[in-house]
């Protein structure tokens, strides 16, 4: 599988992507932990079928130190005893919030209700905009047909603003 176009190599597209990963950057800095918003990335890159970002949020996970069986049980979250009330209202916010067309109405009161539960309204407002900004970005990787398999934890440190 050949990626079609690497939107970083012109002007407009690394613009826009400068943006883009700011945003993401503003995310990463609330105060949800980031073993919560790599699942929910995962999560939602597994649903929308983008390979290069589940390789990513996988072997992020992986290198945080994340456990083999909590990594592998993210699709199956539901039917499993290794994630807190927390991830599960944040990964059950995420579902949600990903499958729009899937016989949902969008979030759900009592996904909602649970993700109230354990949030407050900053963190909140950074789980909604992780949702957003996690199923753009499968959009662009399934798109441009980015695959997965080559990425290396901690290779877009040294990317400065």
């Amino acid at each position: 599988m050949e990626t079609r176009i690497n939107l970083n190599d012109s002007a407009l597209g690394a613009k826009l992507g400068k943006r883009f990963a700011g945003t993401s950057m503003a995310i990463l800095q609330s105060t949800v932990p980031k073993t919560t918003l790599e699942l929910m990335q995962l999560r939602a890159s597994q649903i929308n079928g983008c390979g290069w970002c589940t390789d990513v949020h996988s072997k992020d996970l992986a290198a945080a130190g994340e456990t083999a069986v909590r990594i592998n049980l993210v699709a199956a979250w539901r039917e499993s005893s290794v994630f807190t009330e927390a991830e599960r209202a944040a990964l059950a916010l995420t579902e949600e919030g990903t499958r729009l067309a899937d016989a949902h109405r969008g979030v759900s009161d009592d996904t909602w209700a649970e993700v109230r539960n354990h949030y407050d309204d900053d963190q909140i407002t950074a789980l909604v905009y992780l949702v957003a900004m996690i199923n753009a970005a499968n959009r662009l990787g399934v798109i441009t047909r980015m695959p997965g398999g080559s990425y290396q934890p901690g290779m877009f440190e040294a990317v400065t603003d």
